[in-house]
């Protein structure tokens, strides 16, 4: 199946999405300020750029889209659809994500870093308290 958008209009949309400072990260980033943990923010000397770090802790936290690392939960829709147009492109792409996020979580916990990962579907309003619960966990 043909992509319905001009190539011209999809790259300036795929251009749009953010990679840094998303709102789920937001999200995170807030709780873990409330709770009264302090961090840094996307530390590039470490492997993936944690979106969040908090180096006396030696502990990371990546907030990912369920959509562009495929999140594997089984209720989480998002992270199993796939573009009609395109589907092999789609497949190789999510697939070296996926890659890229494992390699860089085992280059991290190589070198003494706890690393968690918070999905996107985990920072909706009826899921924060579950997500500080796992904070405090991971953190302490």
């Amino acid at each position: 199946m043909a992509d319905s958008v001009d190539p011209a209009v999809r790259s300036a949309i795929m251009r749009a999405v953010r990679s840094e400072n998303t709102g789920p990260e937001r999200v995170v980033r807030k709780l873990a300020h409330r709770l009264g943990y302090r961090f840094r923010l996307h530390r590039r000397d470490l492997p993936g750029t944690p979106d969040l770090v908090f180096p006396g802790r030696r502990k990371v936290v990546f907030v990912h889209g369920c959509f562009w690392h495929r999140h594997p939960h089984a209720d989480c829709r998002r992270g199993r659809s796939t573009p009609a147009s395109r589907t092999a492109y789609w497949e190789a792409k999510f697939a070296r994500n996926v890659a890229r996020d494992r390699r860089n979580q085992r280059e991290l916990r190589a070198d003494g870093w706890g690393v968690m990962v918070v999905w996107e579907c985990q920072t909706k309003p009826a899921e924060l308290d579950r997500l500080a619960g796992r904070l405090r966990r991971f953190l302490d």
